[in-house]
């Protein structure tokens, strides 16, 4: 039941995108292939995205992004007074973040950007089939 509160939360957040971009470049004011174009763009643009999250956050589950909490966390200390005392080795700080990590499920992120994305890339080859003209 809670997994599906997490898709139907993906697959608003990118309708309402969706619903922007076409606001945004005004649906119903041109012919049947400026609108095929907009529908294209609008599914395309939060399918990006959305894949694009859910690859950012695969990549900082898996702990690519620790050394840039270490750094900002040093950076902070160094204008501390008695922020030194508290330096810890980068080896230790990425087992201790390591070890607090969650596992995250964040899966519906994904699944929903890519079927966003592939109608976009579906309604962009219909456009490019039935009204493109070299």
């Amino acid at each position: 039941m809670k997994q599906r509160y997490k898709y139907a939360i993906c697959f608003g957040i990118e309708a309402l995108i969706a619903f922007l971009v076409i606001w945004a470049k005004g649906f119903f004011t041109d012919r049947a292939a400026v609108n095929l174009q907009i529908l294209s763009d609008a599914f395309f643009v939060p399918g990006i995205l959305m894949s694009l999250l859910a690859g950012m956050l695969y990549v900082s589950g898996e702990g690519a992004l620790i050394g840039i909490g270490f750094v900002m966390r040093n950076v902070v200390l160094a204008f501390i007074p008695m922020g030194r005392t508290k330096h810890e080795v980068y080896a230790d700080y990425r087992a201790r973040k390591l070890k607090e990590a969650k596992p995250r499920g964040e899966r519906c992120i994904l699944v929903s950007g890519l079927v966003f994305l592939f109608i976009g890339i579906a309604l962009s080859v219909i456009w490019s089939v039935k009204f493109y003209q070299a």
